[in-house]
């Protein structure tokens, strides 16, 4: 077939892989119905998620090494083949173990499919629309991460299985295979030659690479942390009690989701760096909220500016990594989606810090360094110069 850049024709496909991207999402929605059907312990639920954030870890740069092998859509591939094969395993043997498995791979696929596919884009857009096309896609991902609890649910009243959703997933990431299968992208040969985890982990020598590094932990750590600490801080200091309180994570991915669709028509018409800034502006008010608010008015008020500030941190930050160097993107990318491990580190030291200081006032002081550091870097930031 003939390799082609067609911006819609090949774009359609690769937002059916953003949206294959927000299955790892249902991880949190998936623990709840194991933990009630296995009787698991709080701990032993969680090394669901962990096992995701691990792969986060240990996968990303390995990930992009083997972009430079085999080239970026067919590391995307094999991505959606690792997590259809997570979708099978549940109806193969559901145990403990079973789901232990279909997570590795879960974690596992979605690994690869961050690290290749955010560059792919980058092959079908100039770099001044790369912020917004990513955005896009980010938005595409919130739809289905908004949608898994609902579909498990109702897959759960009306089936009596929630499984079930996986068969729905299931299909989705075949389809997003084959699209992206029937469609060739053209990018630049793979070269095995520069591969190397001593080369790929030198590039954090560089100053803006390693700031982007520690920006994308930062910025993850505070979406990780805000979806744990807001409905804790309505139970705290609204009195709401744990159903209610439970809206707090919804209204902050509400808010989220917004900002991605609104970062995609905002970003191509005022560049990353101004809104970096704005987004910044909109974090730093929003904590400011949530640190003084006592009411539940003004704590949802706190909990919406951080989630739509937040919405188009990632897409900014790693555009200027992809943008910084060119010649070694896919090792850029890899370091990038490293950084993601931060929703592990950050919900660990908020926990503690609430725990310390018997209020989530603990947990809100360990954002305000994350914070911090992406107002300094936002001022600092080339991006969309």
């Amino acid at each position: 077939m003939k390799e082609i850049n067609s911006r819609p024709r090949a774009l359609f496909p690769l937002m059916l892989c953003f949206f294959a991207m927000g299955f790892v999402d249902s991880v949190g929605v998936a623990t709840h119905y194991i933990r009630a059907d296995f009787q698991l312990s709080g701990t032993l639920s969680g090394l669901f998620a962990t096992m995701v954030f691990l792969w986060f870890l240990a996968g990303a740069v390995p990930a992009g090494l083997l972009m430079n092998k085999i080239g970026r859509r067919k590391t995307v591939l094999w991505s959606l083949l690792l997590t259809a094969v997570a979708f099978v395993v549940p109806f193969a043997h559901y145990s403990f173990w079973g789901m232990f498995l279909s997570f590795a791979f879960l974690g596992l696929g979605n690994t690869l499919m961050q690290v290749s596919l955010n560059p792919l884009v980058g092959n079908l857009v100039s770099p001044e629309k790369l912020p917004g096309m990513l955005t896009l896609g980010q938005f595409v991902k919130a739809v289905c991460s908004l949608l898994a609890p609902v579909a498990a649910g109702w897959c759960a009243l009306y089936w009596q299985d929630w499984k079930i959703l996986y068969w729905f997933f299931l299909a989705e990431a075949l389809l997003a295979f084959g699209a992206l299968a029937r469609t060739p992208i053209r990018e630049a040969p793979p070269n095995a030659a520069q591969t190397g985890f001593k080369q790929a982990f030198g590039l954090l020598a560089d100053s803006v690479i390693l700031s982007c590094f520690i920006g994308i932990i930062c910025h993850v750590g505070l979406d990780v942390g805000m979806n744990m600490a807001a409905p804790k801080l309505l139970m705290e200091r609204a009195g709401l009690g744990v159903a209610a309180a439970g809206y707090g994570s919804g209204v902050y991915f509400l808010w989220r989701t917004a900002g991605c669709l609104a970062g995609v028509f905002l970003l191509g018409r005022y560049g990353g760096q101004k809104i970096f800034r704005w987004s910044m502006g909109l974090i730093v008010a929003g904590w400011l909220l949530l640190w003084f608010g006592q009411t539940q008015a003004v704590l949802y008020a706190g909990i919406s500016c951080v989630g739509l500030g937040n919405a188009n941190v990632f897409p900014v930050i790693f555009s200027q990594a992809l943008w910084h160097s060119p010649t070694r993107q896919n090792e850029v990318s890899g370091l990038m989606i490293m950084g993601l491990v931060g929703g592990a580190v950050f919900p660990l030291l908020m926990g503690a810090a609430a725990d310390f200081t018997s209020s989530q006032a603990g947990a809100m002081g360990v954002l305000a360094p994350a914070i911090g550091f992406l107002c300094v870097f936002s001022c600092r930031s080339p991006a969309g110069r």
